[in-house]
């Protein structure tokens, strides 16, 4: 079908990148390609930044840039291979794969693991090798908010922010579950809410974690030149950014989910598109959860 084809049907929709692209191999696209471009350059990007601050002859707004348009390209191309997987599936009434799509996200999300597991390696090799480090100083008290004695043993409460994002995260699950739960009884009113919720819960979260790297920076001085060697920083905000990354990212992946509910998109039987985000979005949660035990509790026990 072409787009001079699908523009004249009933449903009306102008959808990108529905023909062959390059022409002649099938449903072949360069939409996973153009996101994996800008996925690079985001580390790319913050390699740089990260190198300019620790005193390499290269001005921070340069690495800045390029995370900027790392993060565009990323987004444009995440927009255009949802669409062509997905929307345009819908509208074709073509077969979606379902099994297929489901197994291809639990790839990715095993590729998502090994990611978060280098960063993890490398905090557990300051944890191992150089611990305390000059820069956990700054943070060490900010980090909990007291302790709890439980016999002779004390165990840290994580701070108040820290708590109610991973309080929100969590809630966020249960939201994104309820919704998919409700499409399988085909109802569409509490299902579209549950997705919003999760939206807007994603979003709060967002805010929070902006609001802490605030109080951190500013108030606190916790940066990566806050010491002569920034293992910590570069450990906490390496996990905490490329966590912030995945959160932004499923809320992306979520809010057009919700453009797409709103159309009426989604039935009882044609719903790969919300179990794939879901599983994305519990997956972040588990994260969080990691995180949170493993950096921020596990630094200060």
């Amino acid at each position: 079908m072409t787009v001079s084809e699908d523009s004249g049907d009933d449903h009306g929709h102008h959808l990108p990148a529905v023909e062959d692209w390059p022409k002649g191999f099938g449903e072949a696209s360069w939409w996973p390609f153009i996101t994996a471009i800008g996925a690079s350059g985001i580390y790319v990007g913050a390699a740089l930044t990260i190198l300019s601050l620790g005193g390499l002859a290269l001005a921070p707004i340069v690495g800045g840039g390029v995370f900027a348009v790392s993060v565009a390209t990323f987004l444009a191309g995440l927009y255009g291979w949802t669409y062509h997987a997905f929307v345009k599936a819908f509208w074709d009434a073509e077969d979606h794969g379902n099994a297929s799509l489901r197994w291809g996200m639990v790839l990715f999300l095993c590729t998502e693991v090994a990611t978060f597991g280098a960063v993890f390696v490398y905090y557990f090799h300051i944890r191992i090798v150089s611990w305390p480090p000059a820069d956990f100083e700054v943070i060490s008290g900010p980090l909990v908010a007291g302790t709890v004695t439980l016999g002779s043993v004390e165990i840290p409460i994580i701070s108040e922010i820290v708590l109610a994002n991973t309080l929100i995260l969590v809630l966020s699950s249960g939201t994104i579950h309820w919704a998919h739960s409700q499409l399988l009884k085909d109802n569409h009113r509490n299902f579209t809410l549950g997705l919003a919720a999760t939206f807007m819960l994603g979003v709060v979260f967002l805010i929070g974690q902006s609001y802490e790297y605030y109080e951190f920076i500013v108030h606190e001085g916790f940066t990566l030149a806050a010491a002569q060697e920034a293992l910590y920083a570069s450990a906490f905000y390496g996990l905490t950014g490329l966590h912030g990354l995945h959160v932004s990212m499923g809320a992306v992946l979520i809010g057009i989910l919700l453009l797409r509910a709103l159309y009426g998109q989604y039935s009882s039987e044609r719903h790969t598109s919300v179990s794939t985000v879901s599983m994305y979005w519990h997956f972040v949660d588990v994260v969080w959860i990691f995180l949170v035990v493993v950096l921020y509790l596990g630094a200060v026990i």
